[in-house]
């Protein structure tokens, strides 16, 4: 059966081929997957344990504009089923609020079938307003939002371990309900967020792990409320695993991977020419910046060192060019092995 833990991950979020930094030059739509494919079994191929894809339906602010090309998450990972072989899939993470709980206990278990045990369930409360206001989904409160995580946990995690979930509750309800196929009882379970009490006290409570998404600065902080909250819920925190999101920017000349983050912080709208210091580290504090040594160096001392386990990278200017991937697997390997 497939190694259950996380500790070398692949996103991809961006499907602006062929240089998403230039989307005006976006190429055909036929070449889209076949490029996400070429990714998974390069990183496959190049000691990466899991590749990811996000949950969401139009591109993300920090990424691109909102028409830039997105791919729906789990008909995605479905076709990257059959288009690798050994890899764990995921979303990272799958919105709560754009799918049914029970409906994505299904849908999760279906991959795992499909893939031969290769899935992952990871799940957040969702956050991006405009999908939910252009596309019908009810956004709600900041509580709202958690008071339905909360719920769907409740309904998730029976029916992926075999269980029959019994709840009626304020946001959904489940009557004794059923799910079938399964290939394994143990399906992990993620959680992606950086909320240090709620996010992490739900991850306490349900998740194999977890994936914290803030900045590298804000981990030390990070690291000892979820010390906090696997103890208020009384679990021991070492059986609660954990990784980092790092926006990996990097390239044998250390030159050409600054330049490129230089070229990436202005579609995002930040000039690296105008703004001051702090501001600056401010703008890179989830990137990694420079030679394969020089990201090393980074990811050991900004995120590593601050007690997390594994890392999930994506590499946003130029993952999608043949060798990038292998290059940053090579040096995640060395760095956790």
């Amino acid at each position: 059966m497939v190694d259950k833990r996380i500790r070398i991950g692949y996103q991809i979020p961006n499907f602006t081929y062929p240089d998403p930094l230039e989307p005006e030059n976006a190429g055909p739509v036929a070449d889209i997957f076949p490029t996400v494919a070429a990714q998974a079994r390069e990183a496959e191929r190049s000691g990466f344990d899991t590749v990811f894809v996000m949950d969401h339906f139009y591109q993300l602010p920090g990424l691109g504009a909102p028409s830039e090309p997105m791919l729906e998450a789990y008909t995605t990972l479905g076709a990257l089923s059959g288009a690798t072989s050994e890899i764990k899939l995921s979303a990272l993470v799958t919105g709560n609020t754009y799918r049914n709980p029970a409906m994505l206990a299904k849908t999760v278990t279906t991959l795992d079938v499909v893939s031969g045990g290769r899935a992952v369930c990871a799940i957040g409360a969702g956050w991006f307003q405009l999908e939910h206001d252009q596309m019908g989904f009810e956004f709600g409160t900041f509580t709202d939002r958690f008071e339905r995580l909360s719920e769907s946990l409740e309904i998730l995690s029976p029916m992926l371990r075999g269980g029959r979930p019994e709840l009626t509750g304020k946001w959904y309800s489940a009557h004794d309900t059923l799910n079938q196929p399964r290939l394994r009882d143990d399906l992990p379970i993620m959680l992606g967020g950086g909320g240090e009490k709620k996010t992490f006290g739900l991850a306490a409570r349900y998740a194999d792990h977890l994936n914290v998404i803030c900045n590298a600065s804000e981990l030390p902080r990070k690291m000892d409320a979820l010390a906090a909250r696997c103890e208020e819920a009384g679990r021991d925190r070492d059986t609660l695993e954990t990784s980092f999101l790092s926006f990996v920017i990097m390239d044998a000349d250390g030159d050409r991977a600054r330049s490129l983050a230089h070229d990436y912080l202005r579609k995002t709208g930040v000039d690296p020419e105008v703004i001051d210091d702090e501001t600056y580290s401010r703008a890179t504090d989830r990137m990694f910046i420079g030679t394969p040594d020089d990201v090393a160096d980074q990811l050991q001392r900004r995120v590593l060192d601050q007690g997390i386990d594994g890392l999930v990278i994506n590499m946003v200017p130029n993952g999608h060019l043949p060798g990038k991937v292998a290059e940053a697997g090579a040096m995640l390997t060395a760095l956790l092995n």
